[in-house]
């Protein structure tokens, strides 16, 4: 495992989780993401991410180990504590759609906000910024279905922003968008000043957007790495069903840095 330098934005200590149906999902992760990392968590279909991922604000619970975002435990029986673990940790879908449902842009970034009991001016404030972070603050007044793919995702960013969250997470963000709104979300994703956990299959994505990578396989933490590191081990790739895409080369991308 990587060592993780101040106060760590996440902590997983010994996290395992079953569903209702017998199938266990997570064995026992450990994990400290640091202030301000930018992680990639990678791995095989099936192998707990998202059930990992629905831990971190407590949308999933009643296993062993536990979970720790900012120093605050994710305890589901502590609707305080619950509600601003929640905050913290803003989760953004794979599909935008999920996100985002009210008649124009602004509605939706202000949602969030609104439900915290921002009004007026602050209120105000929260969505101009979130919206001039990804970009989008043309579109403020616009509805969202008549934005492309890409913009409503940029939206979708927006609309966990506008949180003032510790941590972003973010679930295949590249996924079926085209190469220019794929550079524009990484530019932006740079500029932020906060914690990220990137789920993705789109290995030179986590290798352009995140330093280090975590790979969840089997329900465990079975490599934590720099991702250049991680990425060069053809060994380690095969066994957990991970794949470069042609003509990616992991040790050129490190020469280039």
């Amino acid at each position: 495992m990587i060592e993780t330098t101040g106060n760590p934005s996440l902590e997983v200590s010994g996290l395992a989780y079953a569903y209702p149906d017998g199938t266990q999902a997570l064995y026992g992760v450990n994990a400290v993401i640091g202030k301000g990392e930018r992680v990639a968590l990678l791995g095989p279909n099936g192998a707990g991410k998202t059930t990992l991922v629905l831990h971190l604000n407590g949308i999933l619970h009643g296993g062993l180990g536990t979970v720790r975002v900012g120093g605050l435990a994710v305890d589901p029986k502590d609707k305080k504590a619950l509600r601003e673990v929640r905050r913290r940790v803003g989760i953004v879908f794979q599909d935008p759609d999920d996100q985002l449902f009210m008649p124009t842009v602004r509605e939706d970034v202000a949602f969030g906000p609104a439900n915290l009991g921002l009004r007026g001016a602050e209120l105000e404030r929260r969505v101009a910024d979130a919206l001039e972070r990804v970009g989008m603050l043309h579109v403020a007044d616009r509805p969202p279905q008549h934005l492309s793919f890409g913009q409503r995702r940029r939206v979708a960013v927006a609309t966990v922003l506008a949180m003032e969250p510790e941590i972003l997470v973010l679930d295949e963000p590249s996924s079926n968008l085209d190469p220019a709104s794929r550079r524009e979300l990484a530019e932006i994703l740079l500029g932020l000043e906060v914690t990220v956990l990137m789920v993705t299959h789109d290995l030179p994505y986590a290798a352009e957007l995140c330093p280090r990578s975590l790979i969840l396989s089997g329900g465990v933490i079975a490599a934590d790495a720099p991702t250049l590191e991680l990425l060069a081990d053809d060994a380690l790739l095969r066994e957990h069903r991970l794949e470069l895409p042609f003509g990616f080369d992991p040790v050129a991308a490190a020469r280039a840095r």
